[in-house]
């Protein structure tokens, strides 16, 4: 009976551990355009090198936060990406690799064909889709939850398309109000 009960404990701890660690659902590119013809959303594509420290604590300190991996999984297909990787890559009909990628280096590598294509030049960088996949922005360098929050809302809410210039990009930055707990 005492084994039975220990058991028992044992598996729901482990049941609970795993339902507290909850994580960010990510997913290749072309799978989340073939979810949008489904389910449309926008994309949030993290685009991130294997080197990179601000990439790494980007996926420890944010990407692992409760309130931004509930509100991506929620509003979002979430796709990672390596902008010196390997992987051949069909999207919006064409066809993107990396021909100069070299499996002898540990570190820095070749930018990949669709790194180049959305003029990504810092990592991280994450770069935002519509709902058709065309790209909203690119927003470089390593984000808190808080400060991702106010563009994963401004994209979501489709506010972007109220903001034509630096006065209300600013306005709405002072206006913001942050929810995410960081």
């Amino acid at each position: 009976m005492k084994k039975i009960i220990f058991i028992l404990i044992l598996v729901v701890s482990v049941v609970t551990v795993k339902a507290q660690k909850s994580e960010i659902n990510w997913m290749s590119l072309e799978e989340a355009v073939q979810a949008q013809a489904q389910n449309p959303k926008k994309i949030m594509m993290d685009v991130y090198t294997s080197w990179c420290g601000p990439c790494k604590m980007l996926d420890k300190n944010t990407f692992q936060n409760p309130d931004v991996v509930k509100y991506v999984n929620e509003n979002y297909y979430a796709v990672k990406f390596n902008a010196e990787g390997k992987e051949q890559i069909n999207f919006k009909e064409t066809v993107f690799n990396n021909p100069n990628y070299d499996p002898r280096k540990t570190g820095r590598n070749a930018q990949h064909e669709l790194a180049a294509a959305l003029k990504i030049s810092a990592y991280p960088t994450i770069v935002f889709f519509n709902e058709n996949g065309d790209t909203l922005l690119p927003v470089p360098g390593y984000k808190t939850p808080s400060q991702l929050e106010l563009y994963l809302k401004l994209f979501f809410n489709d506010d972007h398309q109220t903001i034509n210039d630096q006065k209300q990009w600013d306005q709405y930055q002072k206006d913001f109000v942050f929810e995410f707990k960081s």
